[in-house]
């Protein structure tokens, strides 16, 4: 028979779990997982930045458990302890005891909860680490009855942890908070007209709990378009009063500093130089612009070291991408360590060296984008971004580096071509060329990519006024790779001009001219595609599919995948027009998955312009208004539909007069929107795997044979008068 517990008093001031004072909102997932873990578990600890919300999820967490604890759930609140010495004593207070004994403290804790099924929660634990740590180790050894629930920046590292790193809140979630605490206070109510400045709001605030709630103090006497309009001054601004409250809690940036402050040394300096990081870093990028003199890679003062410390602290994130290993910081975490870095006096230092590494990383990536490495490098651009656009900034804020502004905007030619990032690459060069710079060949090299850029948008004003600037520019400074590649991207602007006699003439001598510089790169590749595109819209089928058969195999010999999908557009076009559709086809979907995987808007939408001809032409006109309704939702995100071009239209043209034909109009318009209502990877898959197949129909059920009780028997239907009604006929 179970022993019964002597009654113990749950007094709020001595250890009870206190009421909660407003509602709680959200989290529900993270408690399931959390009560999940205290049933697996002895020691669970709850880890996360400041003001993440840690104290109130754990105790929420401890109410909801606590039937399962016969003997009590008992808070510690360790915050303001600062002598270690005193931390049994702290612990006997929560648990209520009273011991005027010689007993040592410990072995009066340990003595009291041998016997007992209490769950004793630990907070704000992390300047105490090691002492609360071997406290904790030695009761869960005498007390099997015992579970923990920790709260701290970083873990206890006991035996049997298990960790739970308390996220910020989710965009609705943090909505939901927001606009709870701001209706307690200021009778706030949302509504359309600010919803979306609420949802900025908490987005900028990180779905942070504290800072959404000192926001919506905020609101007793400012708008919510006032607060966002301030967050620039966060720290500042979002100060809180309530008498009662933890002291760390009153401010955000006390909530912050709390974990700065019981950072080492290293940790800060280490914190302050990160916060150069516009989004997330890799190890190689930290240890580049941060090391030092004062962080030595091969000692223990490393940076590889200090990040796993500031990792278990919650001050970085590590994050698993396609990328490989990753971390960051919180918007609210690094503007704290930026103050610091001003405050030290080197933040014009890191940035530079922020600016260098990315300013060497572009440049790899796109020597390695002509390689088997394609798609990592669109991978890790794609990861790096945040970063490569603060690089940008600050190069383009310093009129003595505005040179390398433009040279990274022009490097990133690829990433704004092949990765559907024409708009973005569009504000970068036109930012850059603002200027004139120092370095002529930079800014060459930023022309003929904005001309690219802006002849795949359909400009053709703009690309024709960059590339003369740059042809004339190279042909000045005796630039003989910036005149390659604007006589190209001329050729280029004239296919899709329809002036296909100059465009074949252009594209000729800018291949001349890239042999006679040795230059071998996707950009070759696609004159070579384009020129093949243009004879082929001469007529010339034959010397078309012979200049993408070979570009195919320099693709094979590279590696090179994103200028394969534009020849095997052209040799799909070649086949379609020679009445070889399942050749066609297969060319097409091949295609299709390739643009789709590097995000390459232009690919994808012409692969489906094409794919709705074959589809007509193979019998199925129903499913072609679909792809051509599908095509029409992605042409506003790329530019001109189809280049404004009559020959590229011919086939979509072509397609929609003859499913118009076979359909009718109101058919056609009703498939048509059924395309156009698809999101863009559901169109790529409908164009992959085709039309979905309707559920098959369940059989109708049989009648019972037997008669119940009552009812008439069951007569079956002649075979005959079936077949009539299934409108079959009888010989």
């Amino acid at each position: 028979m179970r022993r019964t517990s002597p009654p113990v008093s749950h007094s709020p001031a001595h250890g009870g779990l206190p009421a909660e004072l407003n509602r709680f909102v959200g989290r529900r997932a993270e408690l399931l997982e959390l009560g999940r873990l205290l049933e697996e578990a002895r020691l669970v600890t709850v880890t996360g930045v400041g003001g993440v919300g840690k104290t109130r999820f754990a105790l929420r967490a401890a109410c909801e458990a606590q039937e399962r604890y016969c003997d009590g759930v008992r808070l510690a609140e360790l915050s303001a302890l600062t002598d270690p010495g005193l931390l049994e004593h702290a612990l006997a207070e929560a648990l209520g005891l009273t011991d005027h004994s010689g007993k040592p403290p410990r072995a009066v804790l340990a003595e009291h909860l041998a016997g007992r099924r209490t769950l004793l929660v630990l907070d704000g634990f992390e300047h105490l680490v090691d002492a609360v740590a071997g406290l904790t180790r030695e009761l869960l050894r005498r007390a099997p009855g015992l579970t923990v629930l920790a709260t701290g920046r970083l873990p206890l590292c006991v035996d049997g942890e298990q960790t739970f790193a308390l996220p910020p809140m989710p965009g609705p979630e943090a909505v939901r908070l927001f606009t709870d605490r701001a209706a307690g206070r200021s009778g706030f109510r949302l509504t359309g007209a600010d919803s979306d400045a609420v949802h900025e709001l908490c987005r900028r605030l990180d779905g942070i709990p504290l800072a959404l709630e000192l926001a919506a103090g905020r609101l007793t006497a400012l708008s919510v378009e006032q607060v966002l309009d301030r967050l620039d001054h966060r720290f500042r601004l979002l100060t809180g009063s309530a008498r009662g409250s933890l002291p760390r809690h009153q401010t955000l940036r006390t909530a912050i500093g709390w974990s700065h402050e019981l950072c080492t040394p290293e940790q800060r300096l280490l914190w302050a130089r990160l916060s150069v990081f516009a989004g997330p870093f890799d190890l190689e990028a930290a240890e580049y612009v941060c090391g030092g003199p004062e962080l030595l890679d091969d000692s223990v003062l490393g940076v590889l070291d200090l990040i796993t410390d500031l990792i278990a602290q919650s001050v970085l994130i590590r994050e698993d991408s396609a990328a490989g290993v990753r971390y960051r910081m919180l918007d609210t975490v690094r503007e704290y360590g930026a103050e610091w870095l001003v405050a030290m006096g080197d933040a014009e230092r890191v940035h530079r060296r922020h600016r260098d590494w990315y300013l060497g990383l572009a440049t790899w990536c796109e020597l390695d984008w002509f390689s088997p490495r394609q798609a990592d490098v669109a991978a890790r651009v794609d990861s790096e971004l945040p970063n490569l656009r603060r690089a940008m900034e600050y190069s383009l804020e310093h009129p003595q580096d505005v040179h390398l502004g433009q040279y990274l905007a022009g490097t990133l030619w690829f990433y704004w071509v092949g990765c559907g990032r024409l708009a973005e690459g569009r504000h970068w060069l036109d930012h850059a060329l603002e200027p004139e710079g120092e370095h002529e060949a930079h800014r060459l090299k930023a022309l003929w990519v904005l001309g690219y850029v802006a002849v795949l948008q359909g400009d053709a004003i703009g690309a024709l006024a960059a590339l003369q600037e740059c042809r004339d520019g190279a042909e000045l400074s005796a630039n003989a790779s910036a005149a390659a590649y604007a006589v190209h991207r001329s050729g280029c602007l004239a296919l899709v001009s329809d002036d296909m006699a100059r465009a074949e003439e252009l594209l000729r001598e800018a291949l001349t001219r890239y042999e006679e510089i040795g230059e071998l790169n996707s950009n070759v590749l696609m004159a070579r595609i384009e020129l093949a595109m243009a004879v082929a819209f001469r007529g010339d089928l034959a010397q078309a599919v012979a200049i993408c058969e070979e570009v195919t195999e320099v693709c094979e010999d590279h590696g090179e995948r994103w200028a394969l999908a534009y020849a095997l557009y052209v040799l799909a076009y070649a086949a379609h027009t020679d009445g070889r559709l399942d050749r066609s086809r297969d060319l097409l979907l091949e295609c299709l998955a390739i643009d789709h995987a590097f995000h390459d808007l232009l690919g994808v939408v012409l692969a489906l312009e094409l794919l709705a001809l074959v589809t007509l032409d193979a019998g199925d006109p129903a499913e072609a208004a679909v792809l051509q309704g599908a095509a029409e939702r992605i042409w506003p995100s790329v530019g001109l539909p189809l280049f404004g071009s009559a020959y590229y239209n011919a086939p979509h043209a072509l397609c929609e007069r003859k499913a118009r034909e076979r359909l009718g109009d109101g058919r056609y318009e009703s498939f048509r929107c059924e395309g156009a209502s698809l999101s863009l990877d559901a169109a790529v898959v409908r164009a992959l795997e085709g039309p979905p197949r309707p559920a098959p129909v369940p059989p109708r059920p049989r009648a019972a044979t037997t008669t119940a009780r009552g009812a008439a028997p069951h007569t079956r239907e002649p075979a005959a008068s079936r077949s009539v009604r299934n409108g079959e006929t009888t010989g």
